[in-house]
């Protein structure tokens, strides 16, 4: 899909007759955004039953797209911080 393809879908606001999986489930096997990030993010989250890290969905999306497919386990919180390089993670704990 190009740009202005993945433009002139969101126009439509196709989003809104989908289930939060079905959304999850077609923005993440497309490489274009196709609808407001805010959207995709809170079905991805819902579709999984866990919150999900801003930085998973550019270092981890094949891995989100197996855990969405029941082909991978829900990672640990370990797993999730781990996808940072350590040379730029920095972890503060309240």
């Amino acid at each position: 899909m190009t740009s202005e393809e993945a433009i002139a879908l969101a126009e439509t606001k196709f989003w809104e007759k989908m289930t939060p999986r079905e959304i999850a489930t077609f923005q993440a096997h497309e490489e274009k955004l196709c609808m407001p990030f805010d959207v995709f993010h809170k079905a991805i989250e819902e579709a999984l039953g866990r919150p999900v890290w801003t930085h998973e969905f550019g270092l981890n999306a094949e891995g989100i797209k197996k855990e969405l497919a029941g082909d991978a386990p829900m990672p640990t919180m370990t797993d999730i911080l781990n996808l940072i390089p350590a040379e730029k993670r920095i972890v503060v704990g309240i």
